[in-house]
């Protein structure tokens, strides 16, 4: 049970904080601050419970976990992810509040959204760091970014936190790659791989759901090739050391 409640607290810390760097600052750190926020913030989380849980705190990187690891089994994957999209809601919820504290809806002069401001909607929680197509990306360009994103993503985690990695820099690949993604990825549909993290602003957002499906399919498909790629690897290293 811990394991879950952790996942929860994780992903919350997630949405809250990463996508809180989007909202609240969004304006003065732009594109490559935001993804750098991404990045710290699930830094921190690998080393605050991946005793606990393994920090996944994002349904694809269970998935990979599900199809590479024969410890983790089905009921802990739907454990997780339930954790996962409940912990991603009240992260929504907590930078909702946020924003209505600052403001927002009352005519505020606080500044909100900046470079994920999804230009185009007029729904009121365009500001919420939404995973939504940018105008001239289509679904098809944002499904195949998300894909291959995911896959990088996903494939780092498996390698860097398997008896082949180094454990004790797990937490700085981990981090740094999802800093890496959200960089490349803010600019088509402000960057998913993680359908928590879709899932948990999009609750507020009804403009969000329109694209929401590209979100989960994407980094699905990431998820499973990355599995993939790395079963191919492992079963020809018989011994962590003879892999070098």
């Amino acid at each position: 049970m811990k394991k879950y409640v952790a996942e929860f607290f994780g992903t919350m810390f997630l949405v809250l904080l990463a996508c809180g760097s989007a909202v609240l600052a969004g304006p003065k750190i732009g594109t490559l601050g935001i993804g750098l926020c991404f990045g710290l913030i699930l830094f921190a989380l690998c080393y605050a419970i991946g005793g606990v849980s393994g920090c996944h705190v994002n349904p694809a990187v269970s998935l990979g976990v599900y199809l590479t690891d024969r410890n983790f089994t089905f009921k802990d994957l739907c454990g997780y992810i339930v954790a996962q999209l409940a912990g991603a809601a009240v992260g929504g919820a907590l930078l909702l509040w946020l924003m209505s504290a600052g403001g927002y809806f009352n005519g505020g002069t606080f500044e909100f959204g900046g470079i994920t401001n999804n230009i185009g909607f007029t729904d009121n929680m365009s500001y919420l760091a939404t995973n939504v197509c940018q105008p001239g990306v289509s679904k098809g360009f944002a499904l195949l970014t998300e894909g291959l994103l995911t896959f990088v993503f996903v494939f780092v985690v498996l390698g860097s936190t398997s008896k082949w990695g180094n454990g004790m820099m797990a937490g700085a690949a981990i981090g740094l790659t999802l800093g890496l993604v959200n960089i490349v990825g803010i600019p088509v549909d402000n960057c998913s791989v993680n359908p928590a993290r879709s899932f948990g602003p999009a609750l507020y957002s009804i403009n969000a759901w329109g694209d929401f499906w590209v979100m989960v399919v994407g980094p699905v498909i990431g998820a499973v090739l990355a599995a993939l790629a790395w079963k191919c690897i492992v079963p020809n290293f018989s011994d962590p050391k003879a892999a070098k």
